[in-house]
């Protein structure tokens, strides 16, 4: 017995229209009951269509679910533009309603297209997408010398691109505007530096094309954790460089994981952990709202504006947050309650750092220590600084640091990076 036909078939058009499409996209959409896409793909159809037209909705996702339900049982296509899976409508329908339920048939996404205009090899090429995204987001893929593609909204949005790059010290990197890729109206237009843009707003359906460079005066940013102190706005609550490097190596940010950062203070450790990954996820939590707005605003200077900030008292403002895969305890920790709550939280596998430079809050990280195990350790770090005529070493408040792994999948509660020496 064979399977009947997909229920959705989803087809990818580009600037091209229905001339671009294949002769199973085109039979396709002569077939279908309902057609559902942006009103410009729409309007490539011919009257051989005959199904109905239906306009996504703004915004989109949220009204996903209903819209598909009430053309449930119809023979449905949507279209998507290119590729539905590269930055498209492919993810959103498969979540709603499983890969299995799809029939997609892909056209060159717009990232193909220009990575071909401009001769650059696409697995060199980072692309970031400002489609119903922050711009700030941006900033965290910016190194000197990568090759970026932005997939952005409107007209406006290249002039906000050049904008964002002169305000983060990457004014001299190079863009190119490349519209209507694959269509008859296609344009590639002439190259620019943020510094000097003045092109005015073209087409909305456009991409972006950016060869970073950093100006020779900016503060340098690497791509991992570490970050210079002069990168965050902050009150002196602020996890310090070598100390914050030697806690986000415990605390071991995966892709897609989330962090709990609790007493954030500056949200450096956050913001360290999502700019790991563009899945990785985060949320800061933080009693004083002076720096609660403090953590916002380095998040999305440091170009990780989906971080999460929650404005109230550990434990009680843990108190409904989605599990976390590890937890970060910066500040607090004599707190009632806190400790036992942040370890009852996590699943099994999941990770507790502590950190403290106070000899009361470090008592009680060594009584868990004996109850828990995991690894107790001292970090201590000396600057040299000037003597009179010579040169001295001046110490930093050493920092004690507790790491513990939750028994379960991942591993006893020891940390798995603990030596031995095989006795």
């Amino acid at each position: 017995m064979t399977a009947g036909p997909a229920p959705v078939t989803v087809v990818g058009i580009g600037a091209d229209g229905w001339g671009g499409l294949t002769g199973p996209a085109r039979a396709a959409l002569r077939e279908a009951e309902v057609v559902l896409g942006a009103r410009r793909q729409l309007g490539y159809l011919p009257a051989e269509c005959a199904g109905e037209r239906v306009p996504w909705p703004s915004p989109l996702r949220p009204a996903l679910p209903g819209l598909l339900a009430a053309h449930a049982g119809r023979r449905t296509a949507v279209l998507a533009s290119g590729d539905p899976f590269c930055h498209g409508i492919g993810r959103a329908l498969a979540e709603e309603l499983g890969a299995g339920a799809l029939r997609v048939l892909p056209h060159p996404s717009s990232l193909a297209y220009a990575c071909a205009r401009l001769g650059w090899p696409a697995e060199d090429t980072d692309v970031v997408s400002l489609v119903g995204r922050p711009a700030d987001r941006l900033a965290a893929a910016l190194h000197d010398g990568r090759r970026l593609l932005v997939l952005v909204p409107d007209a406006a949005a290249p002039a906000a691109v050049a904008a964002l790059l002169r305000d983060r010290g990457f004014g001299p990197s190079r863009l190119r505007v490349l519209e209507q890729l694959g269509g008859p109206a296609e344009r590639v237009g002439p190259e620019g530096t943020a510094d000097g843009w003045d092109q005015p707003s073209g087409d909305p359906l456009a991409v972006v094309a950016v060869a970073c460079r950093r100006a020779g005066d900016a503060l340098r940013l690497g791509a991992v954790p570490g970050l210079p102190d002069a990168a965050y706005e902050h009150d002196g609550q602020l996890t310090k460089r070598h100390v914050r490097a030697a806690t986000l190596a415990v605390l071991a940010p995966a892709p897609g994981e989330l962090l709990w950062d609790v007493g954030g203070g500056a949200g450096s450790v956050a913001v360290e952990w999502m700019r790991v990954h563009p899945s990785c996820r985060a949320v800061s939590v933080e009693r004083n709202p002076v720096r609660a707005a403090r953590i916002d605003a380095n998040a999305r200077r440091l170009g990780v504006p989906g971080l999460r900030v929650v404005t109230g008292r550990a434990p009680e403002a843990l108190a409904g947050l989605p599990v976390p895969d590890a937890v970060f305890v910066g500040g607090g920790l004599t707190a009632p309650g806190l400790l036992e709550a942040c370890w009852e939280a996590l699943p099994p596998g999941g990770r507790l750092v502590a950190n403290t430079v106070t000899l009361e809050s470090e008592a009680l990280l060594a009584a868990w220590h004996r109850g828990l195990g995991g690894e107790l350790v001292r970090l201590a770090v000396a600057h040299a600084v000037p003597v009179g005529g010579f040169t001295g070493w001046r110490q930093a408040m050493p920092v004690t640091q507790w790491t513990v792994r939750k028994p379960g999948p991942g591993g006893p509660g020891r940390d798995d990076g603990e030596e031995h020496d095989g006795a």
